[in-house]
């Protein structure tokens, strides 16, 4: 177990390690960027969060449910359904009034939450994988499953920290809240390695969970906020995140 808790250590902190790197990009950006310039990154980061919707976590979400007997829909429908529901609840629940000089906003605050959560099953994914490799010896799918997600997060930390930037938090302050996100890859993907028989049955309805939270934020907040120049960005982080998920993934 020793082992297996190692290597799945090593490998999600892989996936954190890039997570950063991606939130890094900040402090290569102006200082003020131009409105255009921001709705072209509210597009890029809904074009990212639609294709790792489909691709890293509805597609594998069926998929899963297939191999453990369940109808491939079930999980995939009721996980997208209840992930969009607990970010409709949550949208509602966050102030609406004006917020405090500092604090982002609501619709930063659902951005946020929602890449957290789909950074949730993909931390168990690669900690699974890892401590299996550890016990057959046999490291090659780990690793490739981990260098494909963890490329993936580096335009996921960017999705995230460019964001908060528009938002007036420093470039400091958005990184480490960008970098954070990423966080919780290492401590759920070493703390599943204790339970992988409940978390494989789990998984499916995670993973549909966490696309029905990106797919909320993306139609409700992101879409709308970037028109009048967001579409060029929203199909660049599209084809991103799909080149990205069907060539590595």
């Amino acid at each position: 177990m020793d082992r297996a808790l190692i290597w799945a250590a090593g490998g999600t902190l892989f996936l954190f390690l890039m997570t950063t790197l991606g939130a890094a990009t900040i402090f290569l950006f102006p200082l003020e960027p131009r409105a255009r310039l921001r709705r072209w990154l509210l597009g890029f980061a809904a074009g990212v969060m639609t294709a790792a919707s489909v691709w890293s976590l509805l597609l594998p979400a069926m998929e899963r449910a297939a191999g453990l007997g369940l109808p491939p829909w079930l999980p995939a429908g009721a996980g997208l359904a209840a992930g969009a529901l607990f970010l409709w609840a949550l949208d509602a629940w966050l102030p609406r009034l004006r917020r405090p000089e500092g604090q982002i906003s609501r619709e930063t605050a659902l951005l946020v939450t929602a890449i957290t959560l789909h950074n949730i099953p993909e931390g168990m994914a690669v900690g699974l994988s890892c401590a299996l490799a550890a016990e057959s010896g046999i490291f090659a799918p780990a690793a490739a499953l981990a260098l494909g997600i963890g490329v993936q997060n580096f335009p996921e930390g960017a999705a995230v920290s460019l964001p908060l930037r528009q938002e007036g938090l420093s470039r400091r302050r958005a990184f480490g809240i960008a970098a954070l996100s990423g966080a919780v890859e290492p401590v759920f993907g070493i703390a599943v390695v204790a339970v992988a028989g409940a978390a494989d049955l789990c998984m499916p309805w995670l993973l549909a969970f966490a696309a029905g939270a990106m797919l909320y934020v993306t139609a409700e907040e992101l879409l709308p906020q970037a028109q009048g120049g967001g579409s060029q960005g929203y199909l660049a982080g599209f084809l991103l995140m799909m080149l990205l998920d069907t060539a590595l993934g």
